[in-house]
C-alpha cells in the first residue's frame, strides 16, 4: 500500500499520531506537501464526509478523523506555505446573533477544511456586521450562517440584507443551515444555498469556489 493510501486509511480511523508520523515520512521520502494533502488527508476526509452523509459514521468519528487531519496539517503547513500552495478559497462561518449553539457549525467547519477551504471561524452570537467585516477583510467568497433556534433564524435575513445594503452581495455566496432552516426559508431571505448536513454543505461550498 502506498504511503498516501496509508495516510488516507489511518485518517479515516482517526489515528492521529500515525497520520502525523506518515506525513513526516512522506515529506522525508520527497513527496510534495500539496500531493500529501490532496491524496492523503483530503481524500480521507472526503470518504468520512460521504459516510457521515449516509449515516455510516457519526459525529464522534468525524471529530477524531478531523483531529487526525489537523495533526497531519501541522507537519505539512510549513511546506505548503513554502511551496505557495493556495487554499481552494476562504469561508467565513459563525452561528448567528442570539444563538450559542456551535456543534453543527464546528462540523461544517471541519468538513470545509476537509475540502481544502480556509475557514475563518467567528464563533457564536455573531452579528450581521461581524459577518460582513470578516468577509470583506479576508476576501472570503463564502459566508456560512448557522442557527439552531427558530427565534434566531431571522438574523440570517439581517446578514443577507446588510451585504445587499453595502453593495457587496455579488462578491459572496451566502450559505445557511441548522435544524429549523429549510430550502424555502433560504429562498425567502435571498440566501444562495441551504444544505441539510455538514458533508453536503462542504460539497456545495467546493462547487461554489470552483465554479
Amino acid at each position: 500500500m502506498s504511503i498516501l493510501n496509508e495516510i488516507c486509511e489511518n485518517l479515516q480511523k482517526g489515528k492521529a499520531k500515525i497520520v502525523k508520523e506518515l506525513c513526516a515520512q512522506a515529506i522525508a521520502d520527497g513527496l510534495k506537501a500539496d500531493q500529501i494533502l490532496s491524496e492523503g488527508l483530503l481524500s480521507g476526509m472526503d470518504i468520512v464526509g460521504e459516510k457521515f452523509k449516509n449515516n455510516e459514521v457519526y459525529v464522534p468519528e468525524v471529530l477524531i478523523a478531523a483531529r487526525a487531519m489537523n495533526m497531519g496539517m501541522e507537519i505539512l503547513k510549513p511546506y505548503l506555505d513554502e511551496g505557495g500552495a493556495q487554499p481552494l478559497g476562504k469561508a467565513v462561518i459563525g452561528t448567528v446573533k442570539g444563538d450559542l449553539h456551535d456543534i453543527g457549525k464546528n462540523l461544517v467547519k471541519m468538513m470545509l477544511q476537509g475540502k481544502g477551504i480556509e475557514v475563518i471561524d467567528l464563533g457564536v452570537d455573531v452579528s450581521a456586521e461581524q459577518f460582513f467585516a470578516a468577509a470583506k477583510e479576508n476576501g472570503a467568497k463564502l459566508v456560512c450562517c448557522s442557527a439552531l433556534l427558530t427565534t434566531t433564524m431571522t438574523e440570517m435575513k439581517a446578514v443577507v440584507d446588510l451585504f445587499e445594503k453595502e453593495g457587496y452581495r455579488d462578491q459572496v455566496k451566502i450559505m445557511v443551515g441548522g435544524a429549523p432552516v429549510t430550502d424555502a426559508f433560504c429562498a425567502s431571505i435571498g440566501a444562495d444555498c441551504y444544505t441539510a448536513d455538514a458533508a453536503s454543505a462542504a460539497s456545495a461550498a467546493k462547487d461554489f469556489l470552483t465554479a
